[in-house]
């Protein structure tokens, strides 16, 4: 499909999905996350919802309120005359910034993932910390980021085994994206670090700190100095508006 005619697809009978590429790339997310910024400052009556994945946007509607095909064509007119892959992103972005304790037990999988990046591990640690990650999307469990995107000789596999569990806070890599868990879950990602950083904290204000488009960038730290800072506000990670 290509990426400059986005499609539409029915999600039940009050949603609808439009799609920016059949394949993640940095273009199709940008546009999926500009148009939902841009769906959203201009909220058409009866649309109650928006989200993003990877590369699409999703509207949740009331039917009783928008039928379809007008929603559809307000989307369409919407579409017309910007070129969303080149879109700036939204406004009010955050960049994050985690403590993160690389190899050893707080990452078993860093030299298996170095080696089939090709890299050495300390060079593995310094190109991930080298440059902040995009929020690409949530998703899998509440606040969990999709980040990327790292250099292409990171497009490494997942595992063809699934590892039972990781902690909450794991950093895992595969497929030139980076992901810290939300809560302790199976994967089959390598697991080659730990942050403190918690992306879901239902005790919090407010519980979901990343969104979509903000930028997270990790920075080594030793396992003790991750203990100590477990108890600091965000886990010791420091933020800034963009």
């Amino acid at each position: 499909m290509s990426e400059s005619k986005p499609t539409f697809l029915p999600l039940g009978p009050d949603g609808i999905l439009i799609r920016f590429a059949d394949t993640l790339s940095e273009p199709a997310n940008r546009a999926a996350l500009a148009f939902r910024a841009a769906m959203s400052e201009t909220m058409p009556d009866g649309v109650t919802e928006t989200a993003t994945s990877l590369t699409s946007v999703f509207l949740r509607f009331r039917p009783n309120d928008i039928h379809r095909a007008a929603l559809e064509d307000i989307v369409r007119d919407k579409l017309q005359g910007t070129d969303w892959f080149g879109a700036p992103l939204p406004s009010g972005r955050k960049l994050w910034r985690l403590p993160t304790s690389f190899g050893g037990d707080d990452g078993p999988a860093l030299e298996e993932a170095a080696t089939l990046a090709g890299v050495s591990t300390d060079t593995a640690v310094d190109e991930i910390c080298a440059n902040p990650l995009r929020v690409l999307a949530l998703g899998f469990a509440p606040g969990q980021p999709y980040l990327g995107f790292l250099p292409k000789h990171w497009d490494i596999p997942r595992q063809s085994d699934v590892t039972p569990q990781v902690p909450q806070g794991a950093v895992v890599v595969a497929v030139c994206q980076v992901i810290p868990f939300a809560s302790s879950a199976p994967t089959g990602w390598r697991q080659i670090g730990r942050t403190a950083f918690r992306c879901y904290n239902p005790d919090h204000d407010d519980p979901l700190p990343l969104r979509p488009g903000d930028e997270v960038g990790f920075f080594p730290v030793s396992p003790a100095e991750l203990t100590a800072a477990d108890d600091r506000p965000f886990g010791g990670a420091e933020v800034e508006t963009l």
